[in-house]
């Protein structure tokens, strides 16, 4: 597989020591017994990691296996201090999370522009002599030493981050539908596993509006086991707004392929079964207009059901409409938990002078 779709690397982080305290003392010609006057060594880089959309994937992090940054430097006479170390930001891709790599401990996880976290800090600086001098210890000949830096192998996992997740056994048609509803350009063929690496596209809408839809590899019965591609990205789907399942027209039983989906998602996450689900039967042009009603027997009476052809484009427009309004509601109830999560205080307890909020 030539792809350069890399959505996991393992990396040696290393933040920069402290740099050592002087130990030095004033000495001039006309400064007799000037005293101690040792500046204290600067502190290592830190070690952030800093999203940004720019990037798609892990790509430009597969082939640097050790990172580190800079040492503080010492500190010298006259009271100066080192020179800090350089801090490394590492740029990530949207949806990255950071975990430890022996431990597999939750570290960090950028979901926005320009959101940055630190990783490692970088060791403080020793302190100079200056700082202990006493009335019984006038001339101290001893500073700090740096602390050092840490060190630590981090395992970066990208989750892709999309509004709409298409879900379906391999050879379901999310490909061919991917690239009817936007410009994405994925690999069809007529075998299973075709599409070995998660593609986005963005489906334009009306009044200019837009929507960004996920082709998610394949899923088999016992992927949550490690079949097929296994685990590698049903970790992509948990980053959607809402899922749209894809059962082929032309399988052997609908509401069990459906349901097997459902199972393999809860055993992987039981939380993306609180996401919200739209049915797509794909495939029409191979089936006949009688047994759609069939079809709708088999599966769930609860979920948005729309039967399309991506060859004829029959059903597109349909499935546009339903997904932009499957968002919105989406959007609407995050909203609701947002706003219900915030505590408003009674009019009782806010100050209505500033002068008295400020006493």
């Amino acid at each position: 597989m030539t792809s350069n779709f890399i959505d996991y690397v393992k990396i040696n982080l290393r933040s920069g020591r402290g740099g050592s305290g002087s130990s030095h003392f004033r000495r001039e010609k006309h400064v007799p017994k000037g005293g101690p006057d040792g500046g204290d060594g600067g502190r290592g880089g830190h070690v952030y990691i800093v999203g940004n959309s720019q990037h798609w994937t892990l790509l430009h992090l597969k082939f640097q296996k050790h990172i580190i940054a800079d040492n503080g430097k010492g500190g010298e006479g006259g009271r100066r201090s080192g020179l800090e170390g350089e801090d490394i930001f590492i740029e990530v891709p949207l949806g990255t999370i950071v975990k430890d790599a022996e431990t597999n401990e939750f570290l960090a996880e950028v979901t926005e522009e320009g959101q940055k976290v630190l990783l490692l800090p970088g060791g403080r600086g020793g302190l100079g002599n200056t700082h202990f001098k006493s009335s019984t210890n006038q001339s101290p000949r001893h500073a700090q030493p740096g602390e050092a830096g840490l060190e630590r192998w981090v395992v970066m996992e990208l989750k892709v981050l999309a509004d709409v997740g298409l879900v379906g056994f391999p050879n379901a048609g999310k490909s061919t539908l991917l690239s009817v509803l936007s410009a994405a350009k994925p690999e069809i063929a007529d075998y299973p596993f075709t599409t070995l690496v998660p593609n986005l596209g963005v489906v334009a809408y009306r009044d200019y509006k837009s929507f960004v839809v996920a082709d998610i590899p394949g899923i088999i019965e016992g992927a949550a086991e490690g079949k097929g591609l296994g685990l590698r990205f049903l970790r992509h789907i948990e980053r959607n707004s809402i899922l749209c399942f894809l059962i082929p027209s032309d399988a052997e039983n609908w509401g069990d392929e459906y349901q097997i989906l459902v199972d393999e998602l809860e055993k992987y996450n039981p939380e993306l079964l609180h996401k919200r689900r739209v049915l797509v039967v794909s495939k029409m042009d191979l089936s006949i207009p009688e047994m759609e009603e069939e079809m709708r027997e088999s599966l769930p009476k609860d979920l948005p059901l729309v039967f399309i052809s991506s060859v004829t484009n029959t059903g597109i427009q349909e499935l546009k409409d339903l997904l932009w309004e499957t968002l919105q509601e989406e959007n609407k109830d995050v909203a609701k938990q947002v706003e219900s999560s915030i505590e408003i205080l009674p009019p009782a307890q806010l100050a209505t002078d500033p002068q008295e909020e400020i006493e």
